[in-house]
């Protein structure tokens, strides 16, 4: 089985006290709207979150997976090396940051239509419209044991880099693959231009 991993496990340090993961998008948190997007694709979710479980209260009546990430205080390589772990299991995971609002339900089907149309990859990757590198990104099983060794906050960059010229890259409407949102400046920006 294929599951669908979020990331929040992040500490919002850019956000000067506020919780980017509780802003409001489409009247709905972030967070929230995320879960409710990889559910869209009907496959199992599973959601990292800090130790604290900071944020479980905004999706805890969803069905999904609450990881606590206990190795997220080393950065975004600390929870992918967990939760891959914890998902050790499965035949493929699929990776969704939950700070990139403008992903939708598509995007990540059509990740998994892209696993199925070049099955000779081991990495499918979303990219802006323009082929800049972003998420989602969907992992083959064969890649896990790079996932034990990540340290730092390099994420997967690591594991990227080890599947060589095995990475299929899907491009995706314009900048939802990598337009995050990091302080609250970037909020209002964002809210102006796009009035969401």
């Amino acid at each position: 089985m294929i599951h669908v991993l979020i990331l929040a496990a992040g500490t919002s340090s850019r956000m000067r006290g506020q919780n980017k993961l509780a802003q409001p998008v489409d009247g709905v948190p972030l967070l929230r709207k995320q879960v409710l997007t990889a559910l869209g694709v009907d496959l199992p979710v599973t959601v990292a979150l800090p130790p604290d479980l900071t944020g479980a209260d905004l999706i805890d009546d969803l069905d999904v997976d609450i990881f606590s990430a206990a190795c997220s205080l080393e950065g975004m390589s600390g929870t992918l090396r967990s939760a891959m772990a914890h998902l050790a299991d499965t035949r493929a995971v699929l990776v969704v940051l939950a700070d990139l609002p403008e992903l939708e339900t598509s995007d990540l089907q059509a990740l998994l239509e892209a696993r199925n149309a070049f099955p000779k990859a081991q990495i499918w990757r979303g990219t802006t419209q323009d082929g800049a590198p972003g998420h989602p990104i969907l992992f083959d099983r064969a890649l896990y044991p790079e996932f034990a060794r990540l340290k730092g906050d390099g994420g997967g960059h690591e594991v990227i880099a080890a599947a060589g010229d095995r990475v299929h890259f899907v491009a995706l409407p314009g900048t939802r693959a990598n337009r995050d949102l990091d302080t609250p400046e970037d909020w209002a920006a964002w809210r102006k231009e796009t009035g969401r």
